[in-house]
């Protein structure tokens, strides 16, 4: 899957050069584009373009970031506020397994939590993204950017940053967080008097896995029905609404396609597609060591949302306006860093979080046998605690009899630390050469570039002699005897 990653950016750079070279917007997002019509009704001053010499609106560029400092502080309190939530999780989890277990269902006390908890944290996920995209709106405006792609990618990384914390903070923790700093028996670490979550006999890889199917599978059903429900009821409420306006003037009979189709819901654009997409790349990518089955899951949603999407859009919205672009903007540079992130990510799960590393270890040194293998991952609890001086008590850990780690520990520990190394070398050694091997730009597309420009800077030479033949007639003979009849009509 990381490998896939990085050929995929590669991939996308093609046809974002092939789409660039169709629609002629190679130059545009530097040159050709203009002021946002908000910007320019609301700057305070004008100023003259350099480039184009044309006096446009301008806002000073330390005010502009003053107000950005001021919306990173909103955006770190959000952030702050996710995570309060996530701890309020982990309280949730640990009380529900509490009281599961206090009515004898003491082994599935551990799974009720995990998936109620995850619930949970999806309903919670789901209504915190929606009052954040409003903030993250006011917030740009208020940042006075110029043009509408500068505004866009601003926009972009503000509601991004906050999804991914929004999204991913609860299996990051479970991937790489639960279960490490438990302590062992009679030295327990607790969290507000509470003792911390400690993963299940068979480690934390399949709560992880639960905890994506829940966040993902979840929000990309409540997506698409959203996605079918919503266009619907507004659809109708706005038919409802021309209705009483066209039976006054009695011209639904006679009504054209065309205003038919005008009279549909606006279209709200394209962000939510992108940001759904981006979002579920993650998904696949970052924790696809611990489930394998989620990329099949994302398969299945884009197959069923690409037909809701084109209902949507041709039948219940009107025609989006077409605006021009270079790129899809920063939603490039967002991909790229979640693909970097994905590698990193999947060494630390197979190294850390999986028995992988233990149990090669383990191979070795017994001959390629795993017999003995659970015994040789349980540690024996202190003998000063009172409960278990008249027997022996195993937890699962890689510690020595008084709760200091084991030569074990260490020889594990370095083991994870040269396999993630290893790992994240070679994989992206492996992106460089494909990168390199890749061409970001067709080799028929760079030629017909080439051409163009080559044509352009022949019209300009031919067009320069054209005029000069043409005054020196007119400078030698006063245009009557020695020019042609193509040379005086030019």
């Amino acid at each position: 899957m990381s490998l896939w990653a990085v050929t995929f950016l590669e991939y996308w750079k093609r046809t974002n050069a092939i789409l660039v070279y169709r629609w002629d917007c190679f130059e545009f997002a530097y040159i050709e584009e203009r002021p946002r019509p908000e910007f320019a009704a609301t700057a305070p001053t004008t100023i003259k373009n350099p480039v184009t010499g044309v006096e446009e609106p301008y806002f000073p560029k330390k005010s502009r970031i003053n107000r950005i400092i001021t919306g990173s502080m909103a955006l770190i309190l959000m952030v702050t506020v996710v995570v309060m939530f996530l701890i309020a999780i982990i309280l949730y989890r640990s009380i529900i397994t509490l009281l599961v277990a206090k009515y004898g269902l003491v082994a599935l006390a551990p799974r009720i939590a995990s998936i109620s908890g995850s619930v949970v944290n999806l309903i919670i996920i789901l209504i915190l993204s929606r009052i954040y995209i409003f903030l993250a709106h006011f917030l740009t405006q208020w940042e006075m950017h110029r043009t509408q792609t500068a505004y866009e990618d601003a926009f972009t990384f503000k509601v991004f940053l906050f999804q991914f914390v929004n999204f991913y903070s609860s299996p990051i923790y479970v991937a790489f967080f639960k279960g490490r700093f438990v302590g062992y028996p009679g030295h327990y670490s607790t969290l507000f008097g509470m003792r911390n979550e400690d993963c299940s006999s068979g480690g934390c890889l399949i709560e992880l896995a639960q905890e994506l199917l829940v966040i993902m599978v979840g929000k990309q059903l409540i997506n698409n029905i959203q996605e079918f429900i919503v266009p619907k009821i507004r659809g109708l409420w706005q038919k409802y609404r021309l209705r009483s306006t066209n039976e006054k003037t009695g011209m639904e009979a006679s009504i054209t396609p065309w205003e038919r189709d005008y009279k549909l819901v606006p279209c709200d654009g394209l962000f939510d597609e992108y940001l759904e997409m981006v979002i579920q790349f993650g998904f696949i990518t970052i924790f696809v060591a611990a489930c394998p089955l989620a990329p099949l899951f994302a398969l299945i949603n884009n197959w069923i949302e690409i037909r809701l999407d084109a209902h949507k859009f041709v039948c219940e919205y009107q025609r989006p306006v077409a605006e021009r672009a270079q790129n899809i903007g920063i939603w490039f540079k967002i991909l790229e860093v979640i693909t970097s992130l994905a590698i990193r990510s999947n060494a630390f799960l197979i190294a850390f979080t999986s028995d992988f590393i233990p149990r090669l270890y383990y191979q070795h040194i017994m001959d390629s046998n795993l017999k003995g293998y659970v015994n040789f991952t349980l540690a024996y609890a202190p003998k000063t605690l009172d409960h278990v001086k008249s027997y022996d008590c195993r937890y699962l850990s890689y510690r020595e009899n008084d709760g200091k780690p084991s030569i074990t520990f260490w020889n594990l520990l370095a083991l994870r630390l040269a396999f993630v190394i290893v790992f994240e070398h070679v994989l992206i050694v492996i992106g460089w050469i494909i990168d390199v091997l890749v061409p970001d730009i067709p080799e028929s597309v760079e030629n017909k570039v080439k051409r163009e420009r080559y044509m352009a800077k022949q019209a300009l030479a031919d067009h320069q002699v054209t005029f000069q033949l043409f005054f020196l007639c007119v400078w030698s003979d006063g245009g009557r005897h020695c020019c042609s009849q193509d040379e005086t009509r030019v």
